[in-house]
């Protein structure tokens, strides 16, 4: 969430929902550090929560201006954030149930009517072209190659001696990543606001991956065990799903039914069926044939609940796909109850874990895990590939930034933590970038 004042404008790129702690969380989403009625606009690179989740909360409390994104941003927030606040909604009952429903009662952080709120105010923008924001302000989108339809912004800011540019990357997308487009050049600007999740990793070259997973899947069937993965319903089950039908195709596993156990995935893999224009071109051909992602060619989406209880305890091998990717909620909890003790069986965790998570305990190297309350016999396989990231790496970043050496005033480096960043900030200055920070937050920077 950045607050850009410019030619008695305020535009704010970005509103992401903070995730941590309940209580610092909830303070931390609940107060903004500007006045939201105070906005002339919003800009939005792409559709994940941590980038967009706390629109709802911006609009009930006074913003009514433009929310402008990309048309396939604009469609995957229609179904990102109803679940979101169906999440908001879901939790504040648990704790009001557990609390005996004392007074005062929690409330949700948001509701489905402020979701519908944000929807009145969204404004699509295709990439590469121009809008103006006042006269004085206008701003347009680049190809980021992230997740479908996010996008890098460039604002350029007219005064009377030159103009006045920035850019902010959003999050940026792995070089040769399947599924997308490419990421588009960064524009060269005086300020270059970039992300730095993985500014000091190189991330394992994808095919080696892709040659784990398949090895997994082999393993699995040949014992008659079922292959669990947690993942995220945006991007990452995408990719998967991408993955997994290569390998059937290309026989390097042996056929077994591959289940997507989301009905959050199956809402987004609608949105990819609209907009074929943002895939790589193979993807795009077998969307607009109808299969490919969306289903067929071994994969079957479960949307009611009923059909994911008749899966949980389906005989049988198969690859089954749920979320959640740190497999502390989701559907993919009542498919580790079932398997957590079958030695035949693999979970297989294909996302970050971050530390308290359910999915980072199944990393240690214990007999037993403890969720849902009980300690259970954790004799399932469990398998870590982190080869899968949907961000840019070390390598990454630099094919991205190099051509911009000498053509970029000041870089600030964000959505990192602080190891990832502070190295990369060293890695930039020794390719040539003589002013490049690690901003604290609420801090400021002059566009001289």
């Amino acid at each position: 969430m950045h607050l850009l004042e410019a030619a008695n404008r305020k535009i704010l790129l970005d509103c992401g929902l903070h995730q941590g702690k309940r209580e610092e969380a909830r303070e931390r989403n609940s107060h903004f550090p500007f006045h939201p009625e105070q906005l002339d606009a919003v800009i939005v690179s792409h559709a994940h929560i941590d980038h967009c989740g706390n629109l709802p909360t911006l609009t009930r409390r006074g913003y009514t201006g433009p929310i402008y994104c990309t048309p396939p941003t604009r469609d995957l927030l229609r179904v990102m954030l109803r679940d979101s606040a169906k999440i908001q909604e879901e939790d504040a009952a648990h704790i009001n149930i557990a609390r005996n429903y004392a007074e005062p009662w929690v409330q949700p952080l948001y509701t489905h009517n402020d979701v519908h709120r944000v929807f009145d105010q969204l404004v699509m923008v295709p990439f590469e072209k121009d809008v103006e924001i006042g006269r004085s302000v206008k701003f347009h989108f680049v190809e980021a190659g992230h997740i479908l339809g996010s996008a890098a912004v460039h604002v350029t800011v007219q005064a009377p001696d030159r103009p006045r540019t920035l850019t902010f990357t959003g999050d940026l997308g792995r070089r040769g990543s399947p599924i997308l487009k490419p990421a588009h050049p960064i524009p060269p600007a005086d300020v270059l606001v970039c992300e730095s999740t993985y500014g000091n990793r190189i991330h394992e070259p994808m095919a080696d991956t892709v040659r784990k997973l398949y090895d997994v899947v082999k393993a699995t069937i040949a014992r008659r065990g079922k292959v669990l993965i947690p993942a995220f319903a945006l991007g990452r089950t995408q990719l998967i799903i991408h993955l997994l039908q290569k390998g059937l195709r290309d026989g390097a596993f042996p056929k077994v039914p591959i289940y997507v156990d989301s009905p959050l995935a199956a809402d987004i893999a609608d949105v990819y069926r609209s907009h074929p224009n943002s895939l790589s071109a193979d993807v795009a051909q077998a969307v607009e044939e109808g299969h490919g992602i969306l289903g067929g060619d071994g994969v079957k989406y479960v949307r009611e609940f009923e059909e994911s209880m008749v899966l949980v305890t389906k005989p049988g091998p198969a690859i089954i796909i749920a979320s959640a990717g740190m497999c502390d909620a989701g559907r993919i909890v009542a498919h580790l109850k079932q398997n957590i003790d079958d030695p035949r069986c693999t979970v297989c965790l294909v996302s970050y874990q971050a530390h308290g998570t359910t999915g980072r305990r199944l990393l240690e190297n214990k007999p037993t895990i403890r969720f849902q309350g009980r300690d259970w016999n954790k004799w399932i396989d469990v398998v870590h590939l982190n080869g899968f990231s949907g961000h840019a790496d070390r390598d990454d970043f630099l094919a991205y930034l190099s051509p911009l050496v000498g053509k970029v005033g000041k870089m600030r480096l964000i959505h990192g933590e602080h190891e990832q960043a502070d190295a990369m900030a060293d890695t930039l200055r020794a390719a040539g970038f003589p002013d490049v920070r690690v901003p604290e937050a609420g801090e400021s920077v002059i566009i001289g």
